[in-house]
C-alpha cells in the first residue's frame, strides 16, 4: 500500500519562518521551493533556509520558476499537485509575495487539483525584507477557502497544444503561415486518440464525410474554449480557421502537463 505524503509547495521570496514553521508544525515529507528564475542575486538567507529545511524534512526539491508571471506559478503548482494526487499537498501562499500568492491561489482552486491553499500571519514585519527576512515568527496558519473552478479538459488542452504550434504534427500540411482548419483539428484528434473522437470512424471507412465529427468537436472542445475566450473562430472564404488568443497561450502554458495523460 502506498503511503500518503504530505507534500508542501511554497513560492520563495523574502520569507523564512513563514516557509519553515508550517512545515515543521505539520511534519511535512516533501517540500517543493519554487525559485525565482528572473533573478541571479537571491537573499543570502535562502542557503540558510534550505539547510534549515533540509534538516526537519526527508525531502526537499527546488523548482525554477518566473515568480513574476501568474500564469508560470500557476503551471508549477497544478503540475506539482497533478504528480502527487495520491497524497496531502498543501500550498503556502504567503512566502513568496504577491503574484505568486495569486497564481498559486487559482490552482488550488481547479477542480482537477486536489490542492490546500494556507496563509501565513507572521508574529511581526521587518523594515527591510532584501537584506533581511520581510517578517519573523509565526502567529497563526490558516487554511484559505477557494471556489471550485473547471479547468481545460485533456482532449481541449491537447487541441490548444496543436493550436500553439501546428507544424510540431506531422499531419499538418498547409501553409505554414496558415492557422489550421476545423477539418485539421479533427485529423490531429483522431491521430492523437482523443476521446472526443474516439466513436468517429474516419470518413473513408463510413463512406463519405463525417459532418457529425465537425458537431462533436464543436460541442467536446471548440465552443467550450470559445465561451473561455481562448481561441477564436473566423472564417476565411469557405473555411472557418481557429487560433488561440492570449489568453488561450496562457491557459495552455498553466494546464499542458494533462498532456502526460495521452503518453
Amino acid at each position: 500500500m502506498d503511503v500518503v505524503k504530505r507534500v508542501h509547495v511554497a513560492p520563495l521570496g523574502y520569507e523564512f519562518d513563514r516557509i519553515v514553521e508550517p512545515v515543521r508544525d505539520q511534519r511535512a515529507d516533501l517540500v517543493y521551493l519554487l525559485e525565482d528564475s528572473t533573478t541571479d542575486d537571491p537573499p543570502g538567507y535562502h542557503e540558510q533556509l534550505l539547510t534549515e529545511l533540509e534538516s526537519i524534512v526527508p525531502e526537499v526539491r527546488t523548482r525554477s520558476c518566473d515568480l513574476s508571471d501568474v500564469y508560470a506559478v500557476l503551471g508549477e503548482v497544478t503540475t506539482i499537485a497533478s504528480n502527487h494526487a495520491g497524497d496531502n499537498v498543501y500550498v503556502n501562499v504567503s512566502g513568496g509575495g504577491t503574484i505568486p500568492a495569486i497564481g498559486a491561489t487559482i490552482a488550488c482552486m481547479d477542480v482537477s487539483t486536489d490542492a490546500q491553499a494556507y496563509y501565513v500571519e507572521p508574529e511581526s514585519y521587518a523594515h527591510d525584507g532584501s537584506v533581511e527576512p520581510a517578517s519573523s515568527g509565526l502567529a497563526e496558519t490558516t487554511p484559505i477557502p477557494t471556489y471550485p473552478i473547471d479547468s481545460p479538459t485533456t482532449d481541449q488542452v491537447a487541441i490548444m497544444a496543436f493550436l500553439a504550434d501546428p507544424t510540431a504534427w506531422d499531419g499538418f500540411h498547409e501553409d505554414r503561415t496558415a492557422p489550421p482548419k476545423k477539418k485539421d483539428l479533427i485529423e490531429y484528434a483522431r491521430d492523437r486518440g482523443l476521446s472526443f473522437m474516439a466513436d468517429r470512424r474516419p470518413p473513408a471507412e463510413r463512406g463519405g464525410e463525417d459532418k457529425g465529427a465537425f458537431r462533436v468537436l464543436d460541442t467536446h472542445v471548440l465552443e467550450p474554449l470559445l465561451e473561455d475566450g481562448y481561441v477564436t473562430i473566423e472564417p476565411v472564404g469557405r473555411r472557418r480557421v481557429v487560433e488561440l488568443t492570449e489568453r488561450g497561450k496562457n491557459a495552455y502554458r498553466a494546464f499542458r502537463h494533462k498532456l502526460a495523460a495521452l503518453e
